[in-house]
């Protein structure tokens, strides 16, 4: 690859000299005043004397000298000894063998001096691997001891960065700082920096996928993710596959995006050809950093033919990302929608309006309010900030979602919900990522609503993954819900990373928190198959769990599931099987506002508590074409919700325990029980890989049929069709 360089000092007032030539110039087409007269004799005079004291100070500085630059001219020294670095690191550097283990392309970016005896000294190294720093370090040992540089004849100090990409690439060398003796400061005390063409110098760079080695979150997607997640499962990776969204940057190194992207990229040279086919439509890059910028789309048209509803939706979208400088990346999304859905999903929605007026909280979305005269407007804002300061830390500040777990479903924590406010912390080292999120929510019922404000609660969560082996993982999982009861706010007692929330829940009194535990593990049989599971406990009586009476304390649930990749040998093709199991009276808490809820939907399983569940799922993408396949079978319990019955049975996180039906005697699936059947199919296109915009066809079938209909539950029958064209963001979630 050819190798560029630059290196540029200041070259003196040239621009006040071409702005006077320009001025006497445009005197010069008209009479001229006396004082105009005497000022165009005399400045003139002024900014010669200024420039010939910038060229004479330039003209003292001198650069080091190679002795194969010893010939060479004054004036192309500098050209000199910027190739002649360029060589000698190429002909020393090399790179460790961690670079090519773990697939790593990125930059490396060295501060370097050479001193008055011609020596060179490597000051600062940023990279991000130890060896990568010793192997820059050893490269500028070998460098040979030079003739220094020189200021008015006197030996200087002078300081350079070079910046270079490895496996070794292009090469740039620029002017860091330059320092000179002691003895000859004073000499440059009356010698003025010019900056007047600071702005003409900004440079602009092409951009290079840096998305791809950042630290943004991977916006969720189950099919997006399927892509690299047998990447992420190899046996003997030291990685963690729990927590969610991942950051691009740790799952680059398993599964190279720029490659996988290159490969279905379509021979296109005109700019839209480009634009719409395989890049960002914006892109901007500069020295310390970058940004791209893409309009979007979330167009759905369709058919409910049970119900006879012409469905839609519209959604315009814009979102940005980018970084700046090593360590800052953001991504932030504007959508702005209105849409009519198939009747289950609208009446879905409607159960569970805000306090107010607006008529619908569209799930996994937000608050809605009417559009026309049966349709939804629901404006949403995501996005977050991340800072990553080393290796083994990441912190970000955002307003979306997240996702602990290894299914299609969690029992701990999921996107089911509406976005939220987070502050999260994870932190990687050894075997051991630990994950750290808070969160604000919201209840929005009118039954707690106060002087027209919704009700604010709080959630923090500890999630430990630990590689006990090369196949194994164990995840650790703590969670707590408080509410702004005595104006206590946001509780720092739990704000302490590593303590037990059910010793801060203790000191807060019975009724001042709600705390959860789980467990979750992997186990990876082999490069193709991986078994996961998770385990979620909402009470803390180990009699009640395990006296075998049904009690209502028994507040547990169960998920198991395994994946296969490449399955029976068909390149893509991902089949994943998951069985989840969630007693009564879970997630929900004798305190209501203290449930596991936000914006009255589930933190966690998209269908609340006592059901239990079985889902299949088969994927495939070759090339451009995609398609997905989903089964969901499910007994259910509700709430019957009548004048004659207003037991809690224990399905709706919401309700509260205070009344439960009985004591004992609670078993699954307990009250208007209910058979569900979804199955969903999609098959598609990915327009754009680096946008992720996509045309689709889909058809969805449901049967609802409860043991008894009630006005909220009833039975239904729904055969969805629907086509779109999506920039795929998010997850929708149709199987509830």
């Amino acid at each position: 690859m050819p190798l560029q360089t630059r290196f540029e000092l200041n070259s003196g007032f040239y621009f006040s000299d071409r702005f006077l030539k320009k001025r006497i110039f445009r005197e010069t087409k008209r009479p001229l005043s006396m004082k105009k007269f005497v000022l165009l004799l005399v400045v003139p005079t002024f900014f010669n004397l200024t420039l010939l004291a910038q060229d004479f100070s330039t003209e003292l500085e001198k650069y080091p000298v190679f002795p194969k630059c010893d010939t060479v001219e004054i004036d192309a020294l500098k050209t000199c000894f910027n190739n002649t670095v360029k060589e000698l690191i190429f002909a020393n550097f090399e790179a460790p063998g961690i670079i090519s283990e773990e697939n790593y392309n990125g930059e490396v970016n060295v501060f370097f001096e050479v001193n008055k005896e011609g020596k060179f000294t490597v000051l600062y190294v940023d990279a991000i691997y130890d060896e990568l720093k010793e192997e820059v370090k050893s490269t500028f040992e070998k460098f040979p001891v030079i003739t220094p540089g020189t200021y008015n004849g006197k030996p200087s100090v002078t300081q350079y960065t070079v910046a270079f990409r490895v496996p070794l690439g292009e090469l740039t060398l620029e002017s860091f700082t330059r320092e000179i003796s002691e003895e000859n400061k004073t000499e440059s005390k009356n010698i003025t920096n010019n900056l007047s063409d600071e702005y003409d110098n900004l440079e602009s760079l092409p951009y290079e996928n840096e998305e791809y080695t950042s630290s943004i979150n991977i916006p969720l997607s189950h099919h997006n993710y399927s892509l690299f997640d047998p990447a992420m499962n190899q046996v003997g990776l030291n990685n963690h596959t729990a927590q969610k969204p991942f950051i691009y940057s740790e799952v680059n190194k398993y599964y190279n995006f720029e490659n996988a992207n290159q490969q279905i990229l379509k021979n296109k040279t005109s700019w839209f050809g480009r634009k719409w086919w395989n890049e960002h439509m914006v892109t901007l890059k500069g020295k310390d950093y970058w940004l791209t910028l893409d309009p979007g789309v979330d167009l759905q048209v369709g058919k409910d033919t049970e119900a006879d509803i012409d469905t839609y939706n519209n959604t315009r979208l814009v979102y940005a990302q980018g970084g700046i400088g090593k360590k800052i990346n953001f991504f932030a999304v504007i959508y702005e929608s209105q849409g009519r859905f198939a009747d289950y999903f609208n009446r879905f929605a409607e159960a569970r309006k805000p306090d107010g007026g607006n008529p619908a909280i569209i799930p996994a979305r937000g608050i809605a309010k009417e559009f026309k005269t049966d349709s939804y407007d629901y404006p949403i804002a995501t996005g977050h900030v991340s800072f990553t300061p080393s290796k083994h830390f990441n912190i970000q500040l955002g307003h979306g979602k997240n996702f602990i777990g290894d299914g299609y479903r969690s029992l701990l924590l999921s996107d089911n919900s509406s976005p939220y406010p987070f502050f999260k912390v994870n932190t990687t080292f050894w075997k051991l990522k630990y994950t750290n999120t808070w969160m604000s929510l919201r209840d929005v019922r009118s039954e707690v609503t106060a002087d027209g404000s919704f009700r604010t609660k709080y959630m923090a969560n500890h999630y430990l993954s630990i590689n006990v082996t090369k196949r194994w993982n164990v995840g650790l999982f703590e969670s707590v819900i408080w509410e702004n009861d005595n104006d206590r706010g946001f509780d720092f007692n739990y704000i302490n990373p590593v303590i037990f929330y059910r010793a801060i829940e203790f000191s807060t009194g019975s009724r001042g928190g709600n705390a959860l535990i789980g467990l979750s593990s992997k186990f990876k049989f082999t490069d193709r198959v991986n078994a996961y599971g998770q385990l979620i406990i909402d009470e803390f009586s180990s009699g009640d769990i395990f006296g075998g009476k049904g009690s209502y304390k028994n507040k547990v649930g169960y998920q198991i599931g395994a994946k296969y990749y490449d399955a029976f040998g068909v390149k893509s093709l991902y089949l994943q099987a998951e069985y989840n199991r969630v007693r009564p009276y879970t997630y929900s808490h004798n305190s209501v506002v203290l449930n596991y809820g936000h914006n009255n939907q589930s933190m966690a399983h998209t269908l609340g508590a006592n059901f239990s569940e079985f889902i299949a799922i088969a994927r495939y993408q070759k090339g451009r074409i995609f398609g997905d396949a989903k089964v969901v079978l499910a007994k259910r319990g509700f709430e019957f919700n009548t004048t004659e019955d207003m037991a809690f049975y224990g399905g709706n996180i919401y309700g509260t325990e205070d009344d439960r039906i009985s004591d004992e005697g609670n078993d699954l699936a307990q009250g208007n029980t209910t058979d569900f059947l979804h199955a969903e199919f999609q098959a598609g296109y990915l327009i754009n890989p680096a946008t992720n915009l996509k045309v689709y066809g889909s058809i969805i079938f449901r049967d609802f049929s409860p043991e008894i209909d009630t006005p909220t539950t009833f039975d239904n029958q729904t055969t969805w069709i629907n086509f779109g064209v999506r920039t795929d963001l998010f997850n929708w979630y149709n199987d509830f």
